[in-house]
């Protein structure tokens, strides 16, 4: 139970940080460094989701 509400954390984690980057991406132009660290914090999300999927399955907790 816990493993799935912090995969579903990481997952709403992850679509914030693609909104404030096209936030980003639309106030400054491309021409800050504010957009290229909230790319880098999507892909580490991204890496933290996959990897606790593959634990989940790997538990047996997600199926």
């Amino acid at each position: 139970m816990w493993l799935q509400l912090l995969i579903a954390a990481v997952f709403f984690a992850m679509v914030i940080s693609l909104a404030v980057g096209a936030g980003f991406l639309l106030r400054d132009h491309g021409s800050s460094r504010r957009l290229l660290i909230s790319l880098k914090v999507r892909v580490g999300l991204a890496c933290l989701l996959m990897a606790l999927i593959v634990f989940g399955f790997w538990s047996g907790q997600l199926g």
